[in-house]
């Protein structure tokens, strides 16, 4: 049974607005779905390291957190350049299954309208002028002040 592009690109819109824990039962639905082939294993831990690198969100050597969501020109570049990959019979089936995903992730994202803005509770905060005092956590600096010792 081929993987199915429905349930790919609900994966990869759940990754990309941080809804970690449905976008895990998603990747769940879609290994259940996949024969066990050396190019649905190469797919599937492309999804998940997408997957994990977006959920990490630190790794400043990730490949998925440098990515510019919302530039559509290089999303289509970064996609030529894993199709390529996926059509270059040196590689194997696992790889071209791995770069494969890679693809087709560039493919939803470049069809994707995101928000550049991140749906946090520290940037709505900011944004509404909040002080140090909305902060719930005491800092050292507090508590020297306010003479709790």
């Amino acid at each position: 049974m081929p993987i199915s592009s429905v349930l790919v690109t609900r994966f990869f819109q759940l990754v990309v607005n941080r809804q970690f824990a449905e976008a895990e039962r998603e990747l769940q639905r879609l290994k259940q779905r996949m024969h066990k082939t050396n190019w649905n294993k190469g797919y599937y831990k492309a999804l998940y390291g997408i997957l994990l690198a977006q959920k990490s969100n630190r790794d400043q050597y990730a490949f998925f957190s440098k990515i510019n969501f919302n530039d559509k020109k290089t999303l289509q570049g970064y996609k030529r350049e894993f199709l390529s990959h996926v059509k270059n019979k040196l590689h194997g089936d696992y790889d071209r299954g791995f770069f494969s995903a890679w693809a087709d992730c560039m493919r939803v994202l470049a069809k994707m309208v995101i928000d550049p803005k991140p749906k946090t509770p520290t940037h709505k905060k900011k944004e509404q002028g909040s002080s140090e005092t909305d902060n719930p956590q005491i800092t050292i600096q507090s508590f020297m002040k306010s003479g709790k010792r």
